[in-house]
């Protein structure tokens, strides 16, 4: 589809699309962009990327496709880099879990017969950098795509196309409906994760000593990668506040019928939230299974 890709940020997600693309045969050559030479020699010595560039006109230049993988904030710093030495026919998108505004920023940011398509692939996990890239990871994961009224049709399908190749089931939403969404089922889960061992840590750090699987679970994803997780939660404000208000306010609840011993209805609370996620894994597993 490809011959040439630029990743903006070779980081667990950048380097795990350069290596879906090469696996797939999307492109024949990835050149990466970040801020760290060492880790882009690593790359390209892992054959992850097969060249890199320490600025952006050697990035951006000849490319076909440029995804930014960078943290969200650098989006638009990046755009204005790439923008004078883009080629028409170019596109540009990103694997960003913010959209919104943004999105519309990055479109105005693209020069004449240069197309910007928003994508968010919904997989990763707990780890950071090259080390952790896999070229699996989006097999069976969500992408979602979030094109506006200036979005060109042809570029937009042609990233509809090469995720579906990487294995992804697409979703098409607006950029502010992702970002209400993805601030509920992401975000706030995150921002719960970090607050919870901090707590601990700020109780007694010796409690971690008594941890089971149960609080490794439930705080996995607090070793995310904290820049990229401050970007989200500046970009994403206004959703992530209000559902940690109604997050709060179900907290408050619980905390009301202990203070009343009313364990009616304290179980109640409890069973419901029980049934709805062991729905939600038996339809995971249904799903995994006919996708099988």
């Amino acid at each position: 589809m490809f011959e040439k890709t630029a990743i903006a940020g070779v980081g667990l997600i950048g380097a795990s699309v350069a290596l879906a693309l090469k696996k797939n045969r999307i492109t024949k050559t990835v050149c990466g962009f970040g801020r760290n030479e060492t880790n882009l020699k690593n790359a390209r010595a892992r054959g992850i990327i097969d060249d890199y560039a320490l600025n952006l006109k050697d990035l951006a230049g000849g490319a076909d496709l440029v995804v930014l993988a960078a943290p969200v904030r650098a989006f638009k710093a990046l755009a204005d880099g790439i923008a004078p030495y883009l080629k028409k026919g170019a596109i540009v998108t990103d694997v960003g879990s913010v959209k919104g505004a943004l999105v519309y920023e990055m479109d105005s940011a693209m020069p004449q017969g240069v197309a910007f398509v928003g994508a968010h692939p919904i997989a990763g996990n707990d780890k950071s950098g090259i080390d952790a890239a896999d070229p699996d990871i989006f097999i069976g994961a969500k992408c979602v795509i979030t094109p506006t009224a200036v979005t060109d049709k042809a570029a937009c399908q042609t990233i509809i196309s090469m995720w579906e190749r990487l294995g992804s089931k697409i979703e098409i939403l607006s950029p502010e409906r992702h970002d209400e969404i993805l601030s509920s089922i992401s975000h706030l889960p995150h921002i719960a994760a970090y607050a919870l061992v901090n707590t601990v840590q700020e109780l007694n750090p010796g409690f971690f000593n008594y941890s089971g699987p149960g609080f490794m679970d439930t705080t996995r994803i607090a070793m995310s990668s904290p820049e990229i997780w401050r970007d989200i939660c500046i970009l994403n404000k206004d959703n992530i506040i209000k559902h940690l208000i109604a997050y709060k306010q179900q907290l408050e609840l619980i905390t009301a019928y202990m203070n009343e011993l009313d364990w009616t209805s304290l179980t109640y609370e409890f069973e419901k939230s029980s049934d709805v996620r062991k729905k939600l894994r038996d339809e995971r597993n249904n799903s995994n299974n006919e996708d099988k």
